[in-house]
């Protein structure tokens, strides 16, 4: 999937995070999180492996975390970048991650 334009989902409320993508070259990261020394290897791990299910090759992804869990961030990644595609229809939802 590719990203055609800049995109966000989430809120930077407790136990949530803001993911914004935008169209980029190859996969770059900007990771803020409240928990980092404790999970951040993970949060990486899972936003990568969210994009790759995506098939989302190429994007700047920022993730400001506040101690979400890892289904929650798949679910933002999965809303901004379908919102990048301007795809609002026939969404799998939870089919494409597991």
């Amino acid at each position: 999937m590719e990203i055609l334009k800049s995109a966000a989902a989430g809120t930077l409320e407790s136990s949530d995070c803001m993911v914004t993508v935008e169209p980029g070259e190859g996969i770059r990261l900007d990771l803020t999180s409240s928990v980092m020394n404790q999970y951040g290897r993970q949060i990486k791990a899972t936003v990568l492996e969210t994009l790759d299910r995506l098939q989302v090759g190429s994007c700047h992804i920022t993730v400001v975390d506040k101690g979400a869990l890892d289904c929650t961030i798949k679910a933002r990644i999965e809303g901004a970048v379908y919102r990048s595609v301007d795809q609002y229809e026939n969404l799998p939802w939870g089919g494409a991650i597991r």
